[in-house]
């Protein structure tokens, strides 16, 4: 039998070196691989069970049947040229202005993630901007960029945003109109000041013209198709949202009651389309919760959390900016799934039921920092990959340097604001 004390510090060494690979990617090993290899060395090496690792696995059905949704409803969207449509109009209302489609796609991004999470920001609009960009004849990276960075900076505005909003209360989230008033101006001001930080940071990339005048292509019927199963989607999720429910089932329904529409009615073999799904990210999200299960079991969680609740609770009138700052911190180190069980452990005890709204923010705005700080911004990277561009994970945390921080702190300010009001 292992000794408790070596089998933590074991435990730590593969979590790290799995977030490392995740991070570096070296050989070009994928993130799923990094992950899954780490969570089979805990269960293989006795530091967890076989059903403690399963148990850890079933943990994320709900994230499973919201991503596996989400994907099957982008590569329809893809297939049948929804995305070439859509970049199309985008470039066409940009009058050939490249930082006229910045802000168009800034807004559409807002959109998409108030309204189908964050995750789908990176799974369904990354493809079609890239189109957009494509179609344009210009440099796609800038507004690629905003894929990446609206889908965390927006992820409060809603409660069904983000999913981790769910974990960070626990399933019980409050009512839309107190969501509102606690999250509004913080979204706002975070969605604000990264959008003037991000078109600072790329002014020179966004200089001059290019073409506007681009063909718009028929929409088939199986595009209409997919656009109104993403509109069904939509309004699976509010529903979903409004009264508590939660979001992987009524996803993952919509999706493939839209693919099953489109294969009968064009009478189509669904496979082409069904082995075209980046599938890779149902085993990297199971291997981060069984991770996650894995650091829980060594303390590590709790004595963080603990950790966070000392800071935030002697931060005095700035204990909120404490809290949100320590989660942001460490959503960036361990990624932000952890580190949202952890809020939501902080939220009911230890005097901190006040501060969650500002846990809440570092969870989801703090993962602008780096390219492992969320899932969203693995997904973004996935998505990029696929189309042949590739974003190193040093040249993303020089941009989210200048990007997250100010945005983080105008956010918590507003919020602290509000928690004295």
């Amino acid at each position: 039998m292992v000794h408790a004390s070596l089998a933590n510090d074991i435990t730590w060494l593969i979590a790290a070196i799995a977030v490392c690979g995740m991070l570096l990617r070296p050989w070009g090993i994928s993130e799923a691989l990094w992950a899954v290899a780490g969570a089979a060395l805990l269960v293989l090496g006795s530091l967890l069970s076989w059903n403690q690792a399963w148990v850890a696995v079933g943990r994320g059905t709900d994230v499973y049947l919201f991503l596996a949704g989400m994907m099957l409803l982008a590569e329809l969207a893809r297939a049948e040229g929804l995305f070439d449509w859509v970049a199309a109009h985008a470039v066409r209302a940009a009058r050939g202005s490249p930082r006229r489609l910045f802000v168009l796609i800034y807004l559409v991004g807002i959109g998409v993630t108030a309204l189908l999470s964050n995750d789908a920001t990176a799974v369904v609009l990354t493809p079609a901007v890239y189109a957009a960009s494509r179609h344009a004849r210009t440099e796609p990276l800038p507004y690629l960029l905003v894929c990446a960075f609206i889908a965390n900076a927006a992820s409060f505005l809603l409660p069904i945003a983000n999913p981790a909003n769910l974990v960070v209360y626990a399933s019980h989230l409050p009512p839309l109109g107190r969501w509102l008033a606690q999250f509004l101006l913080p979204s706002v001001l975070a969605i604000g000041v990264t959008y003037l930080t991000l078109r600072a940071t790329q002014s020179r990339a966004l200089q001059g013209t290019f073409t506007r005048d681009v063909p718009v292509p028929i929409l088939s019927r199986a595009a209409r198709l997919a656009a109104a199963g993403i509109g069904l989607t939509v309004l699976a999720l509010l529903w979903a949202s409004a009264t508590g429910r939660q979001l992987g089932v009524p996803t993952f329904s919509a999706a493939v009651l839209t693919l099953l529409l489109v294969l009968v009615i064009e009478r189509r073999n669904p496979w082409p389309l069904v082995k075209e799904v980046s599938w890779g990210v149902l085993p990297l999200v199971a291997g981060l919760f069984v991770l996650v299960a894995g650091l829980e079991r060594t303390g590590l969680l709790a004595a963080l959390g603990a950790l966070i609740g000392r800071v935030a609770l002697h931060a005095g009138r700035f204990a909120l900016l404490a809290a949100g700052g320590g989660v942001a911190a460490a959503s960036n180190v361990m990624n932000n799934l952890p580190v949202a069980l952890i809020a939501a452990s902080l939220g009911t005890g230890h005097g901190l039921s006040g501060l969650r709204a500002g846990m809440l923010i570092g969870v989801d705005l703090g993962p602008n920092l780096s390219v492992t700080g969320s899932l969203a911004t693995i997904l973004w990277l996935i998505a990029l990959r696929r189309e042949r561009v590739h974003i190193d994970a040093l040249t993303f945390l020089r941009l989210g340097v200048l990007v997250m921080p100010p945005a983080l702190l105008a956010a918590l300010a507003a919020a602290a604001l509000g928690h004295v009001l």
